[in-house]
């Protein structure tokens, strides 16, 4: 599912239309987006839970020529599934 198709579902799902869909979903993307910029946990009862994870710099090597390389710290977005969406996935 693409973004396009996900704003043609909330506008069928909502009756409403596919631009005012698309101002709705975006308004979400943006606020879990900004929340995880903030390093504040996302929770959606239901769907799961979007949480940011420090990882720290580490040793890694290049497959190519096998030499040592330093692989930066960084941050990374970890999302846990709720049950509701383990079981309809699951089913």
């Amino acid at each position: 599912m693409t973004l396009d198709d996900l704003n043609q579902a909330v506008a069928e799902a909502t009756g409403g239309t596919k631009a005012g869909a698309a101002k709705s979903v975006q308004a979400v993307l943006t606020s879990i987006q900004e929340s995880l910029a903030k390093k504040e946990k996302v929770s959606i009862a239901g769907f799961g839970v979007f949480e940011t994870v420090h990882r720290p710099a580490r040793d890694g090597r290049n497959p190519q020529t096998g030499q040592t390389i330093k692989i930066a710290a960084s941050n990374a977005v970890k999302f846990k599934p709720g049950k509701s969406l383990r079981d309809a996935v699951n089913d």
